[in-house]
């Protein structure tokens, strides 16, 4: 069954429509009381699935290779655990006057969470750059993210800030346990299903975004229960898109050009640029729910809508960078084969 879609003109992942609508079902329905328990138990599990999926597919052989080109993926760790970091710290300057300090809260964590994988692949494979430095780039980032998003949120964001969440070592053990552990042993049981996987990873793509999907609904139906979202107007959204669009034009200069300077070419310039300037929503919703406890639904917004800017914009750069005119004569013949990556996900 083929994935619906929308007019190429429009850059708008489908899948985006979906998330909004499980946040509209969030607030007509919220989850609550045993209802809750149940909805927030069978997030845990489905994002847990999730990463046990991504650990099964990821190539051992090839995240090894990929070790070799450690400039490139230093660079794009700088990128989004260095430089969006100190964005986001930036952007206090903005509160009250622009931005509530709840949408700061959730705006500060969004520059905390790892790269995304899939999008980076797709948008990288689009644009004609180097592929399999997009792939270990993405992956690095998210494992590396399991550690440093927590530790990087104990440090800047305050615990009046967070609500009833916030880090303590407790926190960093569910984030491990929930993410870091079925990721391994996805790879450890990957010689025995990676067969399977590669076979129906259409169908387990639903599983991908249905994972999502109980978490969204999960944390905006605790928001909802906890009366958060009188704090949020139309003024004040409209305050944060506008700072997440200067945040991701910045990001995707900065990540272009700054890699030009580092000396890298036009193929990983383009890995650097899609695996450094974007941020993952299935890695940052579990987190927000360790992290912010009742505070999530809110925390996460400024991401859910900063995924959707990102994924728009790019789809528009990756278009122009195909047509780039420093690729050589007979590159795009060479490298159109590539383009059979699956499409940009919300991920």
């Amino acid at each position: 069954m083929r994935r619906p879609s929308l007019p190429a003109w429009l850059p708008l992942d489908p899948y985006v429509l979906i998330l909004l609508g499980t946040v509209g079902l969030a607030a007509l329905l919220p989850a609550r009381g045993p209802a809750a328990t149940v909805a927030e138990g069978a997030a845990t599990a489905a994002v847990a699935l999730l990463f046990f999926l991504y650990g099964a597919r990821l190539s051992t052989r090839e995240a090894l290779d990929g070790l070799r080109h450690w400039r490139l993926h230093l660079t794009v760790l700088a990128c989004t655990f260095l430089l969006f970091p100190l964005l986001g710290l930036a952007a206090r300057g903005l509160v009250p006057t622009f931005l509530t300090p709840s949408l700061y809260s959730g705006l500060l964590f969004l520059c905390l969470v790892p790269s995304t994988i899939q999008s980076s692949i797709a948008f990288t494979s689009m644009a004609r750059g180097n592929v399999p430095a997009a792939i270990c780039a993405g992956s690095f980032s998210s494992l590396a993210g399991i550690f440093l998003t927590p530790l990087l949120a104990a440090g800047l964001l305050g615990g009046e800030e967070r609500g009833e969440g916030g880090f303590s070592l407790d926190s960093l053990l569910k984030i491990v346990l929930q993410l870091l552990l079925p990721f391994l042993l996805g790879q450890a049981l990957r010689p025995w299903i990676g067969g399977f996987l590669v076979r129906n990873k259409t169908a387990l793509g639903y599983v991908d975004r249905g994972s999502i999907l109980f978490v969204v609904y999960t944390a905006f139906s605790a928001g909802m229960v906890a009366g958060i979202w009188h704090q949020v107007g139309m003024a004040r959204l409209g305050a944060l898109m506008a700072v997440e669009a200067v945040l991701l034009a910045v990001m995707l200069s900065v990540s272009w050009y700054g890699a030009k300077r580092l000396g890298f070419g036009r193929e990983d310039r383009i890995a650097i640029q899609f695996a450094g300037s974007k941020k993952s929503l299935a890695a940052g919703l579990p987190m927000a729910s360790v992290l912010f406890g009742a505070q999530a639904g809110l925390a996460v917004l400024p991401l859910m809508l900063f995924h959707q800017m990102q994924l728009m914009v790019c789809a528009v750069v990756a278009r122009r960078r195909a047509q780039d005119p420093e690729l050589p004569v007979g590159h795009v013949a060479e490298v159109s084969r590539p383009a059979q990556h699956p499409a940009p996900q919300a991920r």
